[in-house]
């Protein structure tokens, strides 16, 4: 027998209709694992759009794809230069920006990573 939803606030078994939606069941069970740091483009308070419904977040973000520039570009742990380096992006690469500071992008080369800071004079948008 199909779900049906009241939606008219009548009680009368007539006045039901099936709503063609189905929802599956959601539980708060506990923190899903998130990998090694800087393996997922995801904060406390941003994520990448493609982690909407796996993980939960207050913002979920479109990359803006922008190519890194001659020379490279090192990929920080954090904005300025108190960061950690975590590699450098070469020539070329594409990275995903999910958020743009002052002078510094947060993001990802992929939805896998790495993830971190960039220098946003390292990079320009794509033509």
């Amino acid at each position: 027998m199909p779900a049906t939803e009241d939606i008219s606030g009548a009680s009368g078994a007539g006045d039901a209709i099936d709503s063609g939606v189905r929802h599956g069941s959601y539980a708060l069970t506990g923190p899903l694992p998130r990998g090694g740091a800087g393996s997922l483009p995801m904060r406390g308070d941003l994520a990448h759009i493609a982690l909407a419904g796996k993980f939960f977040v207050p913002h979920y973000a479109v990359p803006q794809p922008r190519t890194v520039l001659p020379g490279g570009a090192p990929l920080m742990t954090q904005p300025g230069e108190a960061g950690e380096e975590l590699r450098v992006l070469a020539e070329g690469e594409i990275f995903e920006v999910l958020e743009v500071g002052e002078s510094w992008a947060w993001g990802c080369l992929s939805l896998a990573g790495p993830v971190g800071w960039v220098r946003l004079d390292r990079l320009e948008l794509l033509r």
